[in-house]
């Protein structure tokens, strides 16, 4: 299983925008300029930061085009990725701060927080596209969910994109087990 931390990272991050979309507001990293920026600093985001409402917005607007990305088939990923590469006029450099050691970076670090969440993400990406990991993210089974599940699991078993949609899901088949056999 591919592994590098950066790219991990940046999967996990961009996987947590997209489902804050479908969550209550106080777990959703775009909420607020304030939520904006702990999710800046528990996913390890180095550079400029404004802490504005346009930045906020900005982000948020990512959302769409992450999801398609991090939904599409390997070779429609890479399309995709190499689209935005361009439009955020990447130029990958090797980076090392804090105790992180060396990484990529898909820009400078004084270009808008939006253009780098949206470069990394699609370096991340290509490391999955090359290293034919695509199917490992996904789309919740949870009937009633479209939150995406980023799957780490040696065996490809995650299937739900939360705890809480795991539990809903085994409530709801207990019930329906409970039903039959009182019939």
């Amino acid at each position: 299983m591919f592994n590098a931390d950066d790219t991990v990272q940046s999967l996990e991050s961009a996987v947590a925008f997209v489902n804050g979309a479908d969550v209550d507001a106080e777990d959703d990293p775009l909420e607020s300029v304030d939520a904006l920026a702990e999710h800046y600093e528990r996913f390890g985001y180095t550079g400029r930061r404004d802490g504005t409402l346009a930045e906020l917005d900005a982000v948020r607007a990512l959302r769409p085009r992450l999801r398609e990305l991090l939904t599409s088939s390997r070779d429609d990923a890479a399309l995709i990725v190499n689209a935005i590469l361009a439009e955020v006029n990447a130029v990958p450099q090797l980076a090392r701060h804090g105790t992180v050691d060396w990484h990529l970076h898909a820009l400078s670090t004084d270009a808008p927080l939006a253009d780098r969440i949206l470069g990394e993400t699609a370096l991340a990406m290509m490391d999955f596209i090359r290293a034919d990991e695509v199917s490992r993210l996904r789309v919740c089974a949870a009937d009633d969910c479209d939150g995406l599940v980023l799957d780490l699991s040696r065996n490809r078993s995650k299937r739900f994109c939360s705890t809480r949609c795991t539990n809903r899901v085994a409530v709801a088949a207990y019930r329906a087990r409970q039903a039959a056999s009182d019939e």
